[in-house]
């Protein structure tokens, strides 16, 4: 097939798509991505993305059509100006450049922002091309959740921004089963929408990896490690109350593996609380390093905020921790903890309950060795199970191919 992905963000960012389009590649597929400027999540195009721009321009056999947008910068307001930028852009250069080009299917990648489906949307009705759209995030009610939009005017006005995107797909997928009621009930009843959660990596072989000399050695200490965004929905005020209440347990050590908007914040906050000799820093890194860092880990720390879209959400980053076969500690509500919980792949706790976290991180602390073992078992073979990256690819293509004959049988041509 040739497959148009419309992605905000894109390598040298660190995000799934970045596998999937790789993965479709290796599968003959022919791929074209269009994207914009990486800044994500420091806010400012990469430094060496500006000295060679050409050398981003493919990507493991996928040609990459960039457009110009506004850096994220820092503040709200930058953020939405970024958001749209990316859009307009998408929509009227990414137009120009991809003209005279044809494509059997696009392919929408949404973490957030919804914005990227109006780009989508447009190359589905100029190249005749039925689109998939997959959610990762819900909007409005995600910006609702963190506190970026409190106005009810603007949320009704992003959600028929949403029902607007999401009734020109002809395949929408969601990241988690309980995203499905409130896709529908912007995309309406008759909507396609499969459930099609995120995978981890094929990079989390523990047993090859060799530890990052970047963590301080500490003799018999207890890990518990975060890795990935750290922004609000994360909820670090909880977690760093949970490192404050534990502080006098010198065993135990907090390693956060990232950035993020609150990263600043995060850093005055350890300084403030004293916490610098238990809550260590680390920066952020690429992907492919994630298994050397996770080498560590006694436990992997996932969490959200106690709001109800978080609920619905199953973090990308639980299958890279269940991948890495080691016991997670989901501060969670909700899909999130049921899948930690169902397969005893670690402890959970109500979301936002700090009490709660630093009770289970001092509980897998005191665990034999043999007891985290086998929940890190556990947690390998669920991923196994439910998260094959293999099974799920293979299943997205059956949709595409299946998607594109049933919209445009072979005797009807596609557009330009």
């Amino acid at each position: 097939m040739r497959l148009l992905v419309v992605t905000q963000y894109f390598w040298p960012e660190n995000f799934r798509i970045n596998d999937l389009v790789a993965e479709l590649t290796r599968h003959g597929h022919e791929v074209t991505v269009l994207t914009g400027l990486p800044n994500y999540p420091e806010g400012s195009v990469f430094p060496q993305f500006r000295d060679d721009p050409q050398a981003y321009s493919r990507y493991e056999g996928a040609e990459v059509v960039r457009v110009p947008m506004r850096p994220r910068g820092r503040g709200g307001l930058s953020l939405m100006l970024n958001y749209f930028s990316f859009a307009a852009s998408a929509s009227l250069l990414g137009m120009w450049k991809l003209r005279g080009r044809k494509f059997d299917a696009v392919f929408a990648y949404e973490p957030s922002p919804i914005t990227v489906g109006l780009p989508a949307a447009l190359m589905r009705a100029v190249k005749r091309a039925p689109m998939a759209f997959w959610v990762l995030d819900l909007w409005p009610e995600t910006l609702q959740a963190i506190g970026v939009v409190r106005s009810s005017m603007v949320l009704g006005a992003v959600g028929k921004l949403v029902a607007f995107i999401y009734k020109r797909c002809d395949l929408i997928l969601a990241q988690s089963r309980s995203f499905i009621p409130q896709i529908q009930k912007y995309a309406g009843a008759d909507s396609r929408v499969e459930y099609f959660p995120s995978w981890a990596e094929s990079l989390f072989d523990l047993e090859r990896a060799v530890p990052a000399e970047e963590v301080p050695a500490q003799p018999d200490s207890f890990n518990v490690m975060f890795a990935g965004n750290i922004g609000d929905a994360q909820d670090f005020p909880a977690i760093l109350a949970a490192a404050e209440s534990l502080k006098e347990h010198s065993h135990i050590r907090w390693l956060i593996v990232g950035d993020g908007r609150m990263g600043g914040w995060v850093a005055e906050e350890i300084e403030r609380r004293g916490l610098q000799h238990c809550v260590l820093m680390l920066g952020r890194h690429p992907v492919e390093r994630m298994a050397s860092f996770f080498k560590h880990a006694n436990a992997l720390l996932v969490s959200l905020k106690d709001e109800p879209i978080f609920s619905m959400t199953i973090p990308g980053k639980l299958q890279s921790y269940l991948a890495a076969g080691v016991p997670v500690v989901a501060m969670l509500n909700g899909e999130g903890a049921e899948v930690v919980k169902n397969a005893a792949a670690g402890l959970t706790c109500a979301a936002g309950d700090h009490a709660a976290l630093a009770s289970s991180v001092l509980e897998l602390s005191r665990m034999t060795p043999e007891e985290r073992a086998s929940m890190g078992q556990n947690a390998r073979a669920l991923s196994v199970r439910e998260f094959d990256r293999d099974n799920l690819i293979r299943r997205l293509e059956d949709w595409l191919e299946t998607m594109t004959r049933d919209r445009y049988p072979p005797s009807i041509s596609r557009g330009v």
